[in-house]
């Protein structure tokens, strides 16, 4: 997608704090972190959403959430996984991700 924000991170047109990548998912700090802790991890291919991603790649599905655990593990302790889709769920972007938050209690509901 020419005009996807999270497509150009991917190519390397748009720079990114960088934590990790792997064959099918890249993963950079969030530019608004809400937890010490906050990480974005995208797949490499534009799919709107996780179910849609789900549907059409399910090996960069379980790649994607691979490489998320890994940053928590990395970070330790307790974390939270969330997918915003659609723009009533606050989905800004729409090209999927996962919010990797850790580094703080995390209350819930969430808000």
């Amino acid at each position: 997608m020419d005009d996807c924000l999270f497509c150009k991170i991917v190519s390397g047109e748009i720079p990114s704090d960088g934590v990790a990548e792997s064959e099918h998912a890249v993963a950079f700090r969030d530019v608004n972190p809400q937890a010490p802790t906050h990480v974005l991890v995208i797949p490499r291919v534009h799919q709107p959403d996780i179910g849609s991603l789900a549907e059409a790649e399910p090996e960069a599905t379980v790649d994607l959430l691979r490489l998320a655990k890994k940053i928590a593990d990395d970070v330790g302790g307790s974390y939270r996984l969330v997918f915003n889709t659609g723009a009533d769920a606050h989905q800004t972007v729409f090209h999927c991700h996962a919010h990797v938050l850790a580094g703080r209690e995390l209350g819930w509901p969430p808000g």
